[in-house]
């Protein structure tokens, strides 16, 4: 019960890797950028992008058994993330919110209050960067990210262009574009589940639509060392202003 609990506030996210072909000659790692980039929406669209938030709702599976979720995330910047779901495991609900605020953080489940550990923060500061940097791409144009392309791999039946990210944690992901509209289309990437143990995630995405102004994912599928673990619908994604300040406070 505590890994699955553990792994609820990353759903959002972005297994094993395979080669399936070669990085064009031509490929230039910016290149691929400002093309995702322009698929997304534009640099001008995407620069005015500085807090999101949507809600997801799904299932969860766990041992065998597909359970509903919610999840309601917001984000604003790199470093300040919300992200609150409530469960129906086997017909018992189960809720938490998990909340990244700077250098610190918090979480609440099923109604305990919690400061989260060095390692969980580190983690859940890598949660928030994976959840933003595929809806506006932009962070990997700078900020200390370094991107190298990668040999062509397909996702589904499409060709897809291969990214290598590392980040200034040096926690390296890849990210997969589609090689016909540029969209992002896969993350891979390692975090650490509740008992501080890593484990891969496979994030998909697909059914782009227009959302706040920008194309957005709405349909997210996450496998977890290879297993099925969600499926996300996408709905009430915005684009916003300000984030109120209380949205990032501790109970008291």
């Amino acid at each position: 019960m505590k890994r699955l609990v553990g792994a609820i506030p990353t759903l959002i996210l972005a297994a094993g890797l395979t080669t399936s072909g070669r990085a064009s000659a031509t490929d230039d790692p910016n290149a691929l950028l400002d093309k995702a980039i322009q698929a997304l929406g534009g640099a001008e669209k995407l620069g005015k992008v500085k807090a999101v938030s949507w809600t997801g709702k799904g299932t969860v599976t766990f041992q065998g058994s597909d359970n509903p979720v919610t999840q309601r995330t917001t984000i604003q910047g790199l470093d300040h993330a919300r992200q609150a779901f409530d469960l129906d495991l086997n017909g018992m609900a189960i809720s938490a919110v998990t909340v990244l605020a700077g250098d610190r953080g918090w979480r609440s489940f099923m109604g305990a209050v919690n400061d989260l550990d060095k390692d969980t923060l580190a983690n859940e500061k890598r949660t928030a960067y994976l959840a933003m940097i595929p809806i506006t791409i932009l962070p990997l144009k700078g900020g200390g990210f370094k991107v190298e392309a990668l040999a062509d791999e397909k996702v589904g039946d499409r060709p897809a262009a291969v990214l290598k990210v590392t980040p200034p944690d040096g926690k390296e992901f890849r990210l997969y574009f589609d090689r016909e509209s540029g969209l992002p289309v896969r993350l891979v990437a390692r975090l650490l589940d509740f008992m501080g143990q890593e484990y891969s995630q496979d994030t998909t995405f697909g059914d782009y639509k227009e959302m706040g102004g920008i194309q957005k994912a709405t349909r997210i599928e996450s496998k977890r060392d290879g297993e099925k673990f969600l499926n996300q619908q996408i709905s009430d994604f915005k684009v916003l202003d300000t984030v109120d300040s209380k949205e990032f406070e501790k109970p008291k």
